[in-house]
């Protein structure tokens, strides 16, 4: 992409999965020209002024308002001309055809070909690809949990509403295997930042990520990643308890780059920032 519209990505982000799932928000100039296809799925979504698209593949034509809440999807190998007419703010989400192959897999009723779209409004596709732009703040290994899980949603919905496939999943009859709970807390407790991101934790529960992401807030009530959040958030109440150890000591213990964002997700958690949870617990 960067060859074809001529400019480097604003951001971008490698997402920790076997697919080699990629992140990248671009700015780019307008734009008339054939884009070959490409070896993933590209998915995107709209950040910047609403602007008229063109899209022309062989005999067919599409076209549509690249605004925000709507999203544009191209399969893999699919070569078209465009025509943008104005300066584009876009986030693009590369999947590979193999990542989708195994969640059309575990979807219900026949495999059906991806469908191609253009400028489409779809709220909760486009807010799944902004979530996964930004960041929390977090720790390394939660922004790395994080997106996984973003990175397989977008994958679930898009199979579901570019492929015909009728949202007919039936909910988990029930959550994880008391011994697969056990094991799946134990790494998730662990100070291994391997053991805890969501691959690993699903292959060693012998499941797809999607099933065992909805098992385990089927057994907890919580994602995994939320369910690390507060555990983080539970050690740091415990550290503040200890008057020898100051706040910045417990946020870079507890694998936060800065204080400012311990003390953000800290606030949001429990309403108070690490000081003054800290002075009313010592009342």
């Amino acid at each position: 992409m960067q060859r074809v519209l001529r400019t480097a990505p604003v951001e971008s982000f490698h997402i920790d999965d076997p697919f080699d799932t990629r992140l990248a928000r671009w700015k780019h100039d307008p734009f008339h020209e054939v884009v070959q296809g490409m070896s993933d799925h590209v998915i995107m979504t709209y950040l910047g002024t609403m602007q008229r698209l063109e899209r022309r593949s062989g005999t067919e034509y599409s076209a549509g308002m690249g605004r925000r809440g709507s999203i544009t999807f191209i399969p893999a190998g699919s070569s078209s001309r465009w025509d943008i007419y104005g300066p584009m703010d876009i986030v693009q989400l590369y999947l590979s055809p193999e990542l989708l192959d195994r969640v059309a897999r575990e979807c219900p009723g026949p495999a059906k070909p991806l469908i191609e779209s253009t400028a489409q409004p779809d709220n909760v596709m486009a807010t799944l690809l902004e979530m996964t732009l930004k960041s929390s703040g977090d720790p390394a290994y939660l922004e790395a949990l994080y997106r996984q899980q973003l990175a397989s949603l977008i994958a679930i919905h898009l199979v579901k509403t570019h492929s015909g496939i009728a949202e007919t999943a039936k909910k988990a009859a029930g959550g994880l295997a008391p011994a697969i709970l056990r094991m799946s807390l134990e790494r998730l407790s662990s100070e291994n930042e391997e053991d805890f991101s969501l691959g690993a934790l699903a292959e060693a529960a012998n499941l797809s990520r999607f099933h065992f992401c909805r098992a385990f807030k089927k057994s907890t009530g919580l994602t995994p990643h939320e369910w690390l959040r507060q555990r983080r958030m539970e050690q740091a109440m415990v550290m503040l308890h200890d008057p020898v150890l100051q706040i910045t000591d417990i946020a870079g213990m507890l694998g936060y780059a800065t204080l400012t964002a311990f003390c953000v997700a800290f606030k949001r958690h429990t309403g108070s920032t690490p000081g003054e949870w800290r002075r009313a617990a010592a009342l």
